[in-house]
């Protein structure tokens, strides 16, 4: 198992496979990826996965961008070595019409980003008029088994807080979980930020239930019905302290800390040769981006 300098395991690899997208959120953080590059090939992707799964890697997520713009994201998949789960986060827009495929080809299940059940608001975020698409894909990925799915509310002040109890209600009954997810400090959207603190208290007085998941050490709040994790990144020392994710942008970096880019690990000069020691010169490189304050 791959073991970084501050004793944390890395069982879970995130893959950014394009930095295209049909959307164009205003929070959007491109999972730190701020310059233009070559997109990645599968062949590397294979390359690497198959790197990473030999050291024990457990898991994968393939990300954007927006995965789903690369037409070959089946055959992709379908060349990863046997992770113990294969994941994707989509914006959900074009899911409708391959979440079948993706069943069949080794996918497990999805994270979809929805930050709201109104039109208006849809529109004024993502800067399309698609909500119908991404419900339409949530429910197709529901039917195909691609669960639990996944649905991604990125909280935004004044804007989507008013409605965590509809998006509750939406996925009561599903086999689907709703993550309340921390804005980023990326842009300036700073005042937009929510008290993510008085989030979680309000919650834990109204659930049944709560686990904590070892990953970050997120909470689990079950209530009437939902299931619903609130994901925290900013100045959250927890957060770091417990991260087992490492991740290769989508021009083939591996990026040990998605709040940096100063300690990017270059892949593309491999050409089929072993990436062992680019891998562990990247593990060397992770430290908690938000430390405890002794």
């Amino acid at each position: 198992m791959l073991i970084d300098p501050y004793n944390r395991p890395i069982t879970n690899l995130r893959i950014a496979i394009t930095k295209r997208c049909n959307l164009n959120c205003i929070y959007c953080h491109r999972e730190g990826e701020d310059k233009p590059g070559k997109e990645i090939d599968p062949t590397l992707i294979h390359q690497l996965a198959h790197a990473f799964h030999e050291k024990g890697v457990r898991k994968v997520k393939i990300t954007g961008g927006e995965p789903l713009m690369r037409t070959d994201l089946p055959e992709i998949i379908n060349e990863l070595p046997e992770f113990e789960e294969i994941s994707i986060t989509t914006n959900g827009t074009m899911l409708a019409d391959i979440a079948y495929e993706l069943k069949e080809v080794g996918v497990n299940r999805v994270n979809v980003s929805l930050d709201t059940m109104d039109p208006d608001k849809y529109r004024y975020i993502t800067g399309k008029n698609v909500l119908d698409s991404v419900i339409d894909g949530i429910e197709e990925s529901l039917n195909a088994g691609l669960t639990p799915v996944k649905v991604n509310m990125v909280l935004l002040k004044g804007i989507n807080d008013d409605e965590i109890d509809a998006m509750m209600e939406f996925v009561r009954g599903k086999n689907a979980i709703l993550q309340l997810i921390e804005l980023l400090d990326f842009g300036d959207l700073e005042n937009r930020r929510m008290d993510m603190v008085a989030l979680e208290e309000s919650l834990a007085r109204r659930a049944d239930r709560i686990e904590e998941r070892y990953m970050h050490r997120r909470k689990k709040y079950y209530l009437d019905g939902c299931v619903i994790e609130v994901v925290r990144p900013m100045d959250n020392s927890h957060f770091c302290k417990y991260c087992n994710r490492i991740r290769i942008t989508s021009d083939g970096k591996i990026k040990p800390c998605l709040m940096r880019n100063d300690n990017l690990v270059d892949t593309t000069c491999l050409k089929g040769s072993d990436p062992s020691e680019l891998i562990m010169e990247a593990v060397n490189k992770r430290e908690p981006f938000f430390k405890e304050v002794k």
